[in-house]
């Protein structure tokens, strides 16, 4: 069999990985009464294997960070012992196992929030109301509140205590949240922020929140556990850059000071909410070249996409989602390359703990 660079070993830091087919994190909405459910066990478990990279779904890190219904959070302590049963069946598969940790920010309405407040953000601009039908966003996105300087500092202790729950949790380490119009990603992009403070203004301004969300992380539980989410060229829930390219540079750049594992940027391609592959004039090369750590590559690959990525050196992992999700044993047909099931959108994001999760077919089942 000819040599498939997807399924060539790779050294992530310090954990050794057989393969370069990812977990893209997927959220799924069926942890009920947002604490994970036991059927989530046997979700992870399938798309585990040894020396598999997998990243969780969106997990929250506050009562504030809510905007869709049935996501899990990592806040209390219910919702730390809800993940530890998850965690252990990956690790017994020999999976490595991080959870993305997620702030809505604006991307959410006064139901979500404690007491019914207003939602928090870098601004106080509602979610545009197209990026609401898109069935990305809530169907009512409420105005938010704009953070005050002073309050930035609870917000990434938010960030800091969620991460040391996700390592009590057994998580091997976590991934902040910094793309798709959520909270950080609304403080990067010049469509959303119209701050005039130290975090609004300039590109370095801009991404200060960003940064500083990364330090107190790594400070909280080690760099060497850290990733960082990033879709500089998206416009997710009307958060969109007049120069995307500078700011995935400076933001790929910048990590390098705090030394952290990995970054895992989108695809440039993935424009719209569904991703329809548009040509673009943009890359992720020269973020790649810029980054000192592991670079993880996301946005509607495919096998031979994915091959022809790692061949080139255009990244050190490929992040999978819609394949994924609908072919628990995703790495298997990629090494054998076998068919794939075909997804179904419809049960993407519907609450059945089987249908549309834990019910898609392995290789062995339907040959």
């Amino acid at each position: 069999m000819a040599e498939v660079p997807l399924m060539s070993p790779y050294q992530m830091g310090k954990f050794q990985l057989s393969h370069r087919v990812v977990l893209a994190p997927l959220t799924r909405q069926r942890s009920y009464g947002n604490i994970p459910q036991p059927h989530a066990v046997l979700y992870y478990s399938q798309r585990s294997t040894k020396g598999g990279f997998l990243i969780s779904e969106g997990t929250c890190i506050s009562n504030s960070a809510m905007g869709y219904s049935e996501t899990p959070g990592i806040w209390t302590k219910e919702q730390v012992e809800g993940w530890k049963p998850i965690v252990d069946t990956v690790h017994e598969k020999g999976g490595i196992f991080f959870c993305q940790l997620w702030h809505v920010g604006r991307v959410s309405n006064y139901g979500f929030q404690p007491n019914g407040q207003s939602p928090i953000s870098s601004t106080d601009k509602v979610v545009p109301l197209e990026c609401r039908s898109s069935g990305f966003a809530p169907d009512e996105c409420s105005p938010p509140r704009k953070l005050r300087v002073d309050e930035l500092p609870l917000v990434i202790n938010d960030f800091r205590i969620a991460a040391r729950n996700a390592i009590e949790a057994g998580f091997d380490g976590v991934e902040v949240h910094g793309a798709h119009g959520y909270l950080i990603d609304q403080f990067m992009k010049d469509q959303v922020n119209d701050r005039d403070d130290e975090y609004g203004g300039s590109l370095e301004n801009r991404c200060r929140f960003a940064l500083e969300v990364v330090e107190a992380v790594a400070n909280e539980i080690g760099a060497d556990r850290v990733g960082v989410r990033l879709s500089p060229f998206a416009d997710y829930m009307g958060s969109g850059d007049s120069d995307p390219e500078a700011l995935g540079l400076y933001m790929a750049t910048s990590l390098n000071k705090y030394g952290i594992l990995y970054c895992h940027m989108v695809e440039p391609r993935m424009v719209n909410a569904y991703g329809g592959g548009d040509e673009t004039p943009y890359s992720l090369l020269p973020m790649r070249k810029a980054f000192k750590g592991t670079f993880i590559a996301a946005g509607g690959y495919n096998r031979e996409q994915g091959n022809k990525a790692i061949a080139d050196n255009h990244a050190d992992l490929i992040a999978y989602g819609r394949w994924f999700l609908a072919n628990p044993d995703l790495p298997k047909r990629f090494e054998l390359n076998a068919p794939l099931n075909k997804y179904n959108r419809e049960t993407f994001y519907a609450p059945d703990p089987v249908v549309g999760y834990t019910d898609y077919p392995f290789l062995e089942s339907t040959a």
